[in-house]
């Protein structure tokens, strides 16, 4: 059974506002796909953002793209290069190990630039479906839905699905979201999950369900 749209409508629009009011800036890749959402640069900050906090991967994505504005010139950069410019961010030798080689493959395979197609780009090294889905959706205004941990923890606290990994969570999100949810869902709710429904210790007390979430899994609040 579809989750309601008007109970989504009226979630979405209540997180955002307590959102506003606390001061919660967009994540790294959502301020980068702001820009012109090239999806170049938000496949590029958003493999820089696994693992690494969003400060840092503003500022590795911004060094980047200033000497690699495109698959072109990443592609003339060496490794090294590329590990330089993200030396901050976590992983940085693997995702610069990563970044060259598929700015190689995107170069000969897709006349330098990145496939609007799922298939293709799970295909690439170090692109996994939450990479991918953040790619089709930002970065060609696809549905797709992209859930990180954030979103898996929030999902299941609030009752909507009862999973144990993201990919489950994404799989059960598709039977019971209606589809215009699924672009804002990633973004919402990772913010959500940084300022309000953390992992540890989430601040149910300014939540707005705070009276009517499940709170499935949650053991300590404030």
């Amino acid at each position: 059974m579809l989750l309601d749209e008007h109970y989504l409508d009226e979630i979405f629009t209540r997180f955002s506002l307590l959102l506003e009011k606390e001061g919660a800036p967009l994540p790294a890749v959502s301020l980068i796909a702001k820009e012109d959402n090239d999806p170049y640069r938000i496949l590029v900050s958003t493999i820089l953002s696994l693992r690494t906090r969003d400060d840092v991967t503003l500022k590795t994505s911004l060094a980047l793209l200033k000497i690699a504005p495109n698959i072109t010139t990443l592609c003339t950069l060496s490794e090294e290069e590329i590990a330089s410019a993200i030396k901050s961010s976590g992983f940085y030798k693997r995702k610069a190990n990563q970044l060259k080689k598929i700015a190689k493959i995107l170069e000969e395979d897709y006349s330098s630039q990145v496939p609007n197609d799922m298939t293709a780009l799970l295909s690439l090294p170090g692109v996994g479906i939450k990479t991918a889905s953040l790619v089709l959706n930002l970065g060609f205004n696809v549905d797709a839905l992209c859930v990180d941990c954030h979103v898996h923890e929030i999902t299941n606290r609030m009752g909507w699905v009862a999973t144990k990994t993201p990919e489950e969570t994404e799989r059960a999100l598709r039977e019971v979201m209606p589809t215009r949810f699924w672009i804002p869902l990633n973004e919402l709710l990772v913010r959500y999950g940084q300022y309000i429904c953390t992992p540890i210790s989430p601040f149910c007390s300014k939540c707005s369900e705070n009276a009517y979430c499940k709170k499935i899994g949650v053991k300590k609040s404030r």
